[in-house]
């Protein structure tokens, strides 16, 4: 357990000053893994429960469609078919959806 002083210590170089965490252990003489407990990254970045709307979630339907009716179209022509529609994405949003096991439809 990390007494709340150091923990503040700790906060404060890491946000405020800046310090990397090896810097920050080497300075307290605590183990790196205790400077990162002490910072709780993960309180902060929870990517796993945040869905957020993509650029590709208007073509989506138009994309089941075309991979179902074709399964071997390459996903760079697809990007082509789907850009011509007017989708601003990039190909590589694209080429994640379709190389994904489970596409959602």
């Amino acid at each position: 357990m990390i007494p709340d002083e150091q923990r503040g210590r700790i906060r404060r170089l890491f946000f405020a000053e800046h310090w990397k965490v090896g810097t920050i252990a080497t300075e307290l003489g605590v183990h790196h893994d205790t400077v990162e407990l002490a910072i709780e990254p993960r309180r902060f970045v929870n990517r796993g429960l945040c869905s957020s709307a993509t650029l590709l979630d208007a073509y989506l339907p138009f994309v089941a469609q075309t991979l179902e009716q074709y399964p071997r179209l390459r996903a760079t022509r697809l990007f082509e078919m789907i850009r011509d529609r007017g989708y601003k994405g990039s190909v590589y949003a694209v080429r994640r959806h379709a190389a994904s096991p489970t596409r959602p439809s």
